[in-house]
């Protein structure tokens, strides 16, 4: 979604940025489904209804960069107790195995048994001379959590934008639903690309039908 060197990515992966701003989009749009029953209501109705949009996203933000932070914790406690694992081990092969366990998965479709043999012994030897894997909360992590918030927020953009730009409030609304669908198609077309989906065009119709399914239904009941 963004090149390295953007601030994104120094802290998400290309799967992780396009999944926070796809559930902010989700989000949105399952939260103007209903505006239209709110927009004929008068400006002081519509301005609430944007407050709201702005406010859901806020908070779907806060809560994706908690949980940013405590999978990052999680995983560091994980690693950490594997390397206790590994210096506490009572021999050599039992430290081997515990080494396979944690690589075998990733290893064995491109690497002989061999291989793998001789790898995990220089891994256990390595392992062994390491330091003891920090646990607490660092710097990194508040980042990556802000940068969680900042794709989520970003999100609500698209819906907010028509309503400060045209009078007509249910045009507005109308806009902003197109907008928010097409971005469902992008964002599901671009996931799919980075997982090397084979049909990356299929993913991204099949977001874009299910936003198009879920705003013909708030239609049909006066949304």
């Amino acid at each position: 979604m963004f090149s390295k060197t953007f601030f994104f990515a120094r802290y998400l992966d290309p799967l992780e940025q396009l999944s926070e701003f796809l559930f902010g989009l989700i989000m949105v749009l399952s939260f103007t489904l209903g505006a239209g029953l709110i927009v004929g209501e008068g400006s002081e109705a519509t301005k609430q209804m944007l407050l709201g949009v702005i406010g859901c996203n806020i908070a779907w933000g806060l809560i994706d960069g908690a949980i940013y932070v405590i999978n990052r914790l999680c995983d560091r406690s994980s690693k950490a107790r594997l390397l206790d694992s590994i210096r506490l081990a009572g021999n050599d092969p039992e430290a081997l195995s515990m080494v396979g366990n944690a690589l075998d998965s990733r290893l064995e479709p491109i690497t002989t048994a061999e291989a793998r043999s001789h790898l995990y012994a220089a891994i256990l030897d390595k392992l062994r001379d390491s330091p003891s894997v920090k646990t607490e909360l660092t710097r990194d992590d508040l980042i990556g959590a802000l940068a969680c918030f900042v794709l989520v927020f970003l999100s609500a953009v698209p819906a907010v934008l028509p309503f400060l730009l045209v009078d007509d409030p249910y045009i507005a609304l109308r806009t902003s639903n197109f907008l928010l669908l097409s971005l469902l198609f992008l964002v599901g077309w671009k996931w799919a690309r980075t997982a090397h989906s084979p049909r990356p065009w299929v993913i991204g119709l099949a977001f874009l039908l299910a936003g198009l399914t879920m705003v013909g239904i708030a239609i049909l009941f006066g949304g």
